[in-house]
């Protein structure tokens, strides 16, 4: 039987390093599930960390998406290590769906299961093993499950505090709390302030319950060991790994994290913003609604301090990495590493 690798876990614990071993143990290609670097030009905030000497290759295009792949030497990459090195020749790991998205242009669940299921066909068309990786729990969700729904009761009190609040007040609320909801939502919705309203009471519902939402924001319930609808779109039973990579504890996730911002920081953060802003980006366009993005671009114009602008977004990951862990911790399938 084959088999495809799935590696989710909060942010920052390593889950591509991981993955690049497992490519190496399994002949395997990776596939991004990460909802930020699926995005063109957003490289260092987002730590793509592609060798220097990684070469795109453009596969085929999904409606106005690009899909393609990274390959370079597994020996000049974070694998170089590993005890079985030897055996992979230098052209030959790829990753796939970095850069796949334009800045300007909103990309769903929906959207990386159209990406996501064509290249899982491509690499088991050539006897490789798929190996999926990324945080973006909603994304892996709507790739792998069925799923159940019920309705979730109005909030009567959140709508009365919401009801006075403006559109982009409103979309602002629902990107911070849920972007991939956001993201889901077509142009008309975006901006209907009773859909808003809609979506960020399903959106707490959510969250005090630990459930991911399909795109129409239902409860997914589904606790399958296997993947029915993945497994019905390939036509064939696969056997799916599940690995999920969490922090023991909030002092390791603090000091990954705060390694992690200064790291980037050292690496040009605040130059890649602002090449982002002269080259006409703003902070509305989709793909820079991203933290990091977000409070660099308040900085640089002059709406913060450096130094706030730091602080802001190592607290947005750390809240990030705990709404990441609430939702993935409902999954029975995943088998749990801690770091």
């Amino acid at each position: 039987m084959r088999k495809i690798i799935i590696i989710t876990g909060q942010t920052a614990t390593g889950k591509t390093k991981l993955a690049l071993q497992k490519a190496i143990e399994e002949n395997g290609e990776l596939i991004n599930a990460d909802s930020r670097q699926i995005y063109k030009k957003l490289n260092i905030i987002t730590g793509k960390d592609l060798p220097k000497n990684s070469i795109f290759h453009l596969k085929s295009a999904a409606g106005k998406f690009q899909i393609g792949y990274y390959s370079f030497p597994v020996i000049a990459s974070a694998a170089k290590n590993l005890s079985r090195m030897r055996e992979v020749s230098s052209d030959k790991m790829r990753i796939w769906l970095y850069d796949t998205v334009d800045l300007k242009q909103h990309f769903s669940s929906f959207d990386f299961q159209t990406c996501a299921l064509t290249v899982v066909k491509d690499i088991l068309s050539r006897g490789k093993t798929p190996i999926i990786v990324g945080g973006t729990y909603f994304y892996l969700y709507h790739l792998l499950y069925d799923v159940e729904t019920q309705n979730i009761p109005p909030n009567w009190v959140l709508r009365k505090q919401l009801n006075n609040r403006t559109v982009e007040q409103l979309q602002k609320i629902l990107t911070e709390e849920n972007r991939e909801l956001f993201e889901s939502l077509n142009e008309s919705d975006r901006n209907n302030p009773q859909r808003l309203i809609r979506k960020i009471e399903i959106s707490n519902y959510l969250s005090s319950r630990g459930s991911p939402p399909n795109r129409r924001g239902d409860v997914a319930i589904s606790s399958t060991k296997r993947s029915p609808v993945l497994q019905e779109k390939l036509n064939e039973e696969i056997d799916i790994k599940y690995i999920g990579l969490r922090f023991k504890n909030k002092e390791s996730l603090h000091t990954a994290i705060e390694k992690r911002v200064k790291e980037r920081l050292k690496n040009g953060a605040i130059e890649e913003v602002k090449q982002l802003l002269k080259e006409g980006y703003t902070a509305n366009d989709p793909g820079i609604k991203t933290i990091g993005y977000q409070q660099f671009i308040k900085y640089l114009q002059g709406k913060n301090s450096k130094e706030q602008a730091i602080e802001e977004w190592k607290i947005r990951e750390h809240q990030y990495a705990k709404r990441q862990y609430t939702f993935m911790k409902k999954d029975e399938n995943i088998k749990w590493l801690e770091v």
